[in-house]
């Protein structure tokens, strides 16, 4: 993992032409995957005091969170990370093929096999069809957004405190605490996305300046910014890999016949289809789903730890959890003292105002944050269309293309900053800022195909058809090394 990872691709029987040079049809090495590498930018201080601090390692960069970003060799927690696969120079095209075979049902002799091909369009081939300016976020338009949503939150915040307690009905006063945890959750999601897009580098050209941004929201609304960071740029990695994705991995048909704690060690087919079971799953899964990711590295692959530990030594809180690399644990340590900080303040403000209070006001809306955080993850990579795929078979762009585009309308487009709507290119390339994702979805739709996935329709009800009937992947018979959600019977 020191270096770019390598795939190799079949190339049709034309001749390329690369540096001058002639290629015969045969396999191809492309890069295919890797981290975003550190951008550049100029350095809004002085010289001096960057280098004068440089020449301490292993000081993070929090400590000269306005200078230009760092050199990779330089920057500890990153010098190890590989090549970026969207910012690799221009190359011959490859066409990633599959043959896959199904028997001919439509006239013809029984027991004739016919071959389909499935062509995906190399990284570059994608990247040329989106105009540059789609990849240059700014500070002023993404700093915009941030105070936006930190005034709404305020204002929202200061209406409840003030004049919900006045209310005499307690009913009426418990319905309206139950409306301002709704609509705060809504704004303060927004902010959880905006930190989303630091930790990307799509908030600004300057990492560390994203750096300071992403873990002062993050740890305000209790995230652990770089164990979020390393883990989730790895899940981007390895997107649709059924060993080292970090979310949201399937259970394959023999996970199913493992009887586990979470099934009470009862065979699933004995309830799994019951409504009310199902909803109690359900309500588990986005109550819980997140912590469980956190606490347990729960939904990832087998192969997405990077060192090797036990269940109980994979936190995003622990600087030595398997999770994450030697070289990334005093990154872990500035997330833990961000958390301690906010944990805090929490404790001061129940002192003057009471529990019950910092619960209306802040514990409300965490929940639905993330709620919708994992609902959000969840259906963005679980649809009965979206494939994944074994270890041999993975490629990164295929990877990226498993993915689903969704629509949850006004909410999605200016509360969640349309993440929800365009996913898909996010994941093709992740430093297009949100706010020109939109444009950078239509220029690569006519090179994609039918490889883009959309799905309309209502979101909520989606994650019950979802979650109801994508229980597992089998073995696609007709497409060697890809996986499809099983049918339901």
């Amino acid at each position: 993992m020191q270096g770019p990872c390598q795939f190799r691709t079949r190339v049709k029987k034309k001749k390329w032409e690369k540096n001058g040079q002639s290629l015969a049809g045969g396999p191809l090495v492309v890069p295919c995957c890797g981290f975003a590498r550190a951008g550049g930018g100029r350095s809004l201080i002085p010289p001096p005091l960057p280098l004068f601090l440089a020449r301490f390692p292993p000081f993070p960069p929090l400590l000269f969170p306005f200078s230009s970003p760092p050199s990779p060799l330089r920057l500890r927690g990153f010098g190890s990370l590989p090549p970026d696969p969207y910012n690799q120079p221009k190359m011959a095209t490859a066409i990633t093929t599959t043959e896959t075979r199904s028997r001919k049902a439509n006239g013809g002799a029984n027991g004739v096999l016919k071959t389909k091909v499935v062509e995906y369009p190399d990284i570059q081939t994608i990247r040329d069809a989106i105009p540059a300016h789609c990849f240059e976020p700014t500070i002023l338009h993404s700093m915009a957004y941030v105070f936006r949503d930190l005034i709404m939150a305020g204002a929202l915040g200061w209406a409840a405190f003030t004049y919900i307690p006045q209310i005499n009905d307690s009913i009426v006063r418990g319905l309206a605490w139950a409306l301002y945890g709704y609509l705060q959750g809504l704004v303060l999601t927004g902010v959880w996305i905006l930190a989303h897009e630091a930790g990307h580098g799509a908030f600004s050209k300057h990492q560390n300046f994203n750096d300071v941004v992403g873990w002062v929201l993050h740890s305000a609304l209790m995230v652990p910014y770089f164990s979020w960071k390393f883990s989730h740029h790895r899940h981007h990695r390895f997107t649709g890999h059924m060993e080292k994705d970090m979310a949201f991995v399937p259970a394959t048909k023999e996970d199913r016949q493992k009887r586990r704690l979470a099934d009470l060690y009862l065979d699933r087919e004995l309830f799994e289809d019951v409504p009310l079971v199902q909803l109690v799953k359900l309500i588990f899964h986005q109550l819980a789903g997140w912590q469980m990711y956190l606490l347990f590295n729960a939904t990832a692959g087998p192969a997405s730890k990077q060192r090797e530990g036990g269940w109980l030594r994979v936190s995003h809180f622990e600087p030595t959890s398997a999770v994450f690399r030697p070289s990334e644990a005093v990154y872990i340590f500035i997330t833990d003292v961000g958390l301690a900080i906010v944990g805090y303040c929490l404790y001061l403000a129940s002192t003057m105002v009471g529990w019950k209070m910092v619960f209306l006001m802040y514990g409300q809306a965490y929940f639905w944050v993330h709620h919708w955080l994992v609902a959000i993850t969840y259906l963005h990579h679980t649809h009965p269309d979206v494939p994944h795929f074994d270890a041999e078979n993975w490629t990164f762009v295929k990877g990226a293309l498993a993915t689903v585009d969704r629509d949850f309308g006004f909410v999605g487009r200016h509360l969640f900053h349309g993440i929800i709507d365009t996913h898909v290119v996010h994941h093709l390339f992740p430093r297009i800022p949100f706010y020109k994702a939109e444009e950078a979805t239509e220029a690569i739709k006519p090179v994609v195909g039918d490889l883009y996935h959309q799905e309309k329709g209502s979101f909520l009800g989606s994650l019950w058809k979802t979650f109801t009937t994508c229980k597992y992947v089998e073995a696609d018979p007709t497409v060697p090394g890809t996986l499809k959600w099983a049918e339901s019977k």
